[in-house]
């Protein structure tokens, strides 16, 4: 099993572009689960921004991505008196994920509003099985509790899921794990369903809270999601990430497909 910060210090420059190692164990059905992705791109970005604060994240999938190699190549859009809007492209052969990062400095503000979370269900929580060949092969990565809420596939209408996760690797978090935590929550419609079929993302917003991820632990990570909307086979789900410490990380929002 290859973890996560293998495969960061495995990557290689070329010139402008990035190539990152794509093992079997982060696949995610025919692509590469989508956070990963995510997190290559923004290790792109960073060689060109790296030290303002990421504010938001864009990201369309395009195409599956194999196993394989990655590449990456990112380039400055524009750089403002605050912000710099950077675009990834990723893939081999043809585009098959498009991002956009938007880093930015801070500034004054009177406005100051943070969401707050409410009460965990005291019930005990339920494990997310690994079962090779039925579950992605990217699960073996993340420790997950479900605290509230019904796995895939099992013909409950709960359009709500809370979620605990640990990433099983070494050391301590940083923004590079933040788009793994918060793309781990599967299609809450695929709860819907009594029988398994596929879903995947279309689009993802990824917004983050903080400006700082050191000391954080790779542990206690709470997911809460919500299924807003489904209408004939696409959804939208909304998630808000919080760290071990209780407050506010990210927000996510997704456009997806379910096949069922």
């Amino acid at each position: 099993m290859t973890r996560f910060s293998q495969l960061i210090q495995g990557a290689r420059r070329d010139g402008g572009r990035w190539c990152y190692p794509l093992p079997e164990d982060w696949m995610q059905g025919r692509s590469a689960f989508g956070g990963l992705q995510v997190s290559f791109a923004l290790h792109a970005m960073r060689a060109l921004v790296p030290d303002v604060p990421l504010r938001t994240v864009q990201t369309t999938f395009i195409a599956p991505m194999p196993v394989g190699e990655v590449w990456a190549e990112a380039k400055i859009l524009r750089t403002g008196k605050n912000a710099t809007h950077v675009e990834c492209r990723l893939g081999g052969d043809e585009l098959q994920a498009l991002v956009v990062g938007v880093f930015g400095a801070p500034r004054p503000s009177v406005v100051h509003l943070m969401p707050s979370r409410t009460p965990l269900p005291t019930t005990s929580p339920l494990r997310f099985p690994f079962l090779p060949g039925v579950t992605p092969n990217f699960t073996q990565h993340l420790e997950v509790d479900l605290l509230q809420g019904s796995l895939p596939f099992s013909g409950t209408t709960d359009p709500e899921q809370r979620l605990q996760i640990r990433l099983l690797d070494e050391g301590s978090a940083q923004e590079l794990h933040v788009p793994l935590y918060g793309d781990f929550i599967p299609p809450i419609g695929l709860s819907y369903l009594d029988a398994p079929a596929p879903g995947s993302t279309l689009t993802w917003m990824l917004e983050l809270l903080r400006e700082r991820w050191d000391n954080l632990p790779l542990a206690g990570w709470g997911v809460d999601g919500r299924l807003e909307s489904g209408l004939s086979g696409y959804t939208s789900q909304f998630v808000t990430l919080w760290a071990p410490d209780g407050t506010p990380a990210a927000f996510s929002r997704q456009s997806m497909l379910v096949f069922g």
